[in-house]
Formats: C-alpha cells, structure tokens, sequence
C-alpha cells in the first residue's frame, strides 16, 4: 500500500507516520530526512543538493523526485511507502506518478490531517521537549508532573526549536494553502482523498487512518 500523508507543519504527519510504520511494516519517505542523510552519504543527489543549499536556494523538484526514485528502488516491492512532506506542488505530484508506475506501484490513499489553524497556532507555539531525552511537553496541556524535572530521565534542561512562533506557524499556513493543498483535486478526480480531524487526540486520529487503510 502506498500513502501519501498531507497536512500542515504541526498536524501531526510524523507521529502518525510512525504509528503507520509500526502497525502495518510500512516505510516512511519523509524528504527532509532524506535530504540530509543524501548530504551526509555525500551521494551523488546529495552533493547536488548541499552545493544548492549552501547557496542559499532551494532544492529543485527534480533532486527531490531523484531522492524518492532511489529510496524507492531500494525497497522491497512489498513494503508500503508512506510519502511525508511529499508531493508538495502540482508538478511534484505528476513527477511522483511517474516514479510509482516506474517501480510497479499505485497510490492507494491520499490522506489529509484538517486542522483549525488558530488551534494549531496554540499547539505548537507551546510546545517545548527535554534537552536531555527529547521527551516532549506542553505550556497548556502537557506539563512534566514535577515542576522542571522530565518525567521520563528527570532531566532539568528543556529547549524550544526557535521556529515555533506565531508568526512562523502562520506563513507555514498560508505557505501550506497556497503550494500545497491544490494538489488535492487531483486526488480528489480518482476518489482517492480521506479527511481525517488532525485536531483530535492522537488516539483518534490514529482509529481513523486505521479505518480507512485496514
């Protein structure tokens, strides 16, 4: 089974990837992870992408669909793919056809996490984790049981990543809205799209995407 996983920085993409990968032995592609482990292998794809990246551009289509085609090359043809963070634009989207019929796959769900953005404003901006185990808080609605001590290795270091801010959280937005959820009817054409509330628990979000991919 092939997914792709869309919603905006912060809808919960990744624990729910994960959970994916847990539950069914599915693989996740996230680009930025790929990226980075491309530049630090120092492939081919990987150098290309550094030199663009340390001139202060950012890296085009085609290396991104070249980092996907390989990873998918290298995996066995039974193991699904959760595609995270891509497609992102029109163009990717018709690239990530391509690269599907090429290695003898079909996409079998394109899911969406909805989110309230005001909401998801609140959620992000007051999230903050353990320096020392990364186990992660919150100023609302997760906060360690002692006071400055992490539940999980009583660390007393906690940090913030420096682009959970209001207004980060809104140009991710309107960035997210303007490139990313055109691509949606595309999807929507082949009835292929599911909506799942990405402001529920993690619980819940977790029983729909089993719903719809069981």
């Amino acid at each position: 089974m092939n997914i792709i996983l869309l919603g905006p920085p912060g809808a919960g993409k990744g624990t729910q990837s994960a959970r994916l990968v847990e539950q069914y032995g599915m693989h996740q592609l996230s680009t930025g992870d790929m990226l980075r482990a491309a530049v630090k292998a120092k492939t081919p794809v990987g150098l290309e992408a550094k030199a663009v990246m340390e001139r202060g551009e950012l890296v085009s289509d085609e290396i991104v669909s070249a980092l996907i085609d390989a990873e998918l090359g290298a995996m066995a043809p039974a193991t699904g793919a959760i595609f995270d963070g891509y497609p992102r634009t029109e163009p990717q989207a018709r690239a990530l056809d391509a690269i599907l019929e090429r290695h003898g796959r079909k996409l079998d769900h394109v899911i969406e996490l909805e989110v309230d953005e005001d909401a998801l404003v609140d959620r992000i901006t007051g999230r903050f984790t353990c320096a020392n185990c990364g186990a992660g808080y919150h100023d609302r609605y997760h906060l360690p049981k002692v006071d400055g001590v992490c539940d999980r290795c009583g660390g007393t270091e906690f940090k913030r990543r420096p682009d959970d801010n209001e207004e980060t959280v809104r140009m991710r937005m309107q960035e997210y809205r303007a490139k990313t959820a055109p691509i949606l009817p595309v999807y929507d054409a082949r009835g292929i799209v599911s909506r799942v509330d990405g402001m529920a628990s993690i619980e819940d979000v977790t029983k729909a995407l089993d719903a719809i991919v069981s």
